[in-house]
């Protein structure tokens, strides 16, 4: 469990990019375009023998029909792919961050400017008026406190996909 929280600890920086630019995305969202579509079909026949399969025997009569239906679905999916990944991301962010305000003593004011903040270890050591070998104590405590939370996480999720 504790690489689970050490990467996302290590991580945290480019998951909020990362979330931000699939927010900037699905803000913008315009998919694909209708010349995008089109230019992206087949239009070449196949070479050599070939079974006529549909009615329509023309491949850009066949194209042109389907093209708008298809380029919608194509972009409801691709608008319905960064939204989940925007909510799963967000919500691994928010539960990181929910977590770490909830540790115990001055943990969630340290644990904040060391992660989120991003401060060095010496600006740790000189602000909380502490060593180095501290500093790591006070990492690994908050690292327990953080695996206990993400393990009852856990459990309400089982328990619940299981209720």
């Amino acid at each position: 469990m504790s690489e689970r929280i050490e990467k996302i600890i290590k991580e945290y920086h480019r998951m909020k990019k990362e979330r931000n630019c699939l927010e900037h995305q699905i803000r913008n969202f315009k998919g694909i375009s209708e010349k995008e579509m089109i230019d992206s079909m087949n239009f070449h026949s196949p070479e050599g023998e070939r079974v006529q399969t549909s009615n329509i025997s023309n491949k850009p009569a066949s194209i042109a029909l389907n093209y708008h239906e298809r380029m919608e679905r194509i972009n409801q999916e691709w608008y319905e792919h960064l939204e989940k990944q925007y909510l799963m991301l967000d919500e691994e962010i928010r539960f990181f961050e929910a977590a770490l305000s909830s540790l115990s003593g001055y943990l969630p004011e340290f644990m904040t400017d060391m992660v989120i903040n991003g401060c060095t270890w010496d600006y740790l050591c000189q602000h909380y008026h502490i060593s180095r070998t501290m500093v790591a104590k006070n990492r690994r405590k908050a690292i327990r406190e953080l695996e206990e939370l993400y393990e009852q996480r856990d459990a309400e999720m089982v328990s619940y996909m299981l209720s």
